[in-house]
């Protein structure tokens, strides 16, 4: 299925009671700092799984069956896509993998990671977005 930001700002069947804040995170299997990153990613995702947070993962230049492995190795449960012909890459204009774009709950960008993320800096981020009214 397709997901786009504008159906996580509210009044949607993705965020019925208002807009969510949004975690972008551009991967690939073949990437060792995205593989550090991955555990604590999925950790956080599950610590705010419920409280209006959404993650989104997005595969890059990456094969569908590493990537499926990948997902599976690490147990990662939130929503996850390929990037089909690097659209998704080139509209946010990133520099490689693993980089995470933060998106408030008005739809706006409001941040980049370049790198992996390592606690607390993710948690950090969500609380002060979740925290904007």
């Amino acid at each position: 299925r397709t997901v786009t930001l504008s159906q996580l700002r509210g009044g949607t069947a993705y965020a019925p009671s208002g807009g969510q804040v949004v975690v972008v995170n551009f991967w690939a299997s073949w990437c060792p700092p995205c593989r550090e990153e991955a555990a604590y990613l999925e950790r956080t995702w599950r610590k705010y799984e419920g409280k209006g947070v959404v993650f989104i993962g997005v595969d890059w230049v990456d094969t569908q069956k590493e990537a499926l492995a990948y997902i599976k190795e690490f147990d990662i449960t939130y929503l996850n896509g390929p990037d089909i012909g690097t659209r998704i890459a080139q509209a946010y204009r990133i520099q490689g993998v693993p980089e995470t774009f933060y998106v408030d709950k008005t739809g706006r960008l409001r941040g980049v990671h370049i790198g992996p993320l390592s606690a607390p800096k993710l948690d950090n981020r969500i609380d002060e977005l979740l925290d904007e009214p």
